[in-house]
């Protein structure tokens, strides 16, 4: 067996055909490949545990924040119910018995019950005598 002269010294070949993947190759007393070592199955069992609380606390706050847009929707909904409407009506000054009834009509889609709950109360009666007339006519 001759020396090659380009070759180091301390080159070391194991049989770099065994195929068992922990080839010790080593070039001025380094490795030239690192091993990765599989991760524990403990760290893997904390990982999933902490992803998992990871989710259910994200899940959580999806329920609580439902629940809250729920909630503003509820009061929403009493602001511009169709009982509140009829209350303010029925303080209203100057509401004859045909818009009266016209109204409660008009109460029953919900975008007519936010606009007319939203008006100032002098413009309230203008509003129901305008589209009252477009109903009636």
């Amino acid at each position: 067996m001759s020396v090659d002269p380009s070759v180091p010294m301390n080159y070391v070949d194991d049989d770099a055909s065994s195929g068992s993947g922990d080839d010790v190759n080593m070039l001025d007393g380094h490795n030239k490949r690192q091993s990765v070592t599989p991760s524990s199955s403990g760290r893997r069992k904390r990982s999933r545990k902490a992803t998992g609380d990871a989710i259910v606390d994200a899940m959580l706050e999806i329920a609580a924040a439902s629940k809250m847009r729920a909630s503003a929707i509820m009061k929403n909904e009493d602001r511009f119910s169709i009982s509140r409407c009829i209350k303010v009506l029925d303080e209203m000054q100057g509401v004859d018995q045909r818009i009266y009834f016209l109204a409660l009509d008009l109460f029953e889609n919900p975008n007519a019950r936010e606009i007319f709950i939203s008006l100032k109360s002098v413009k309230r009666l203008l509003w129901l005598q305008g589209k009252c007339s477009s109903l009636s006519s």
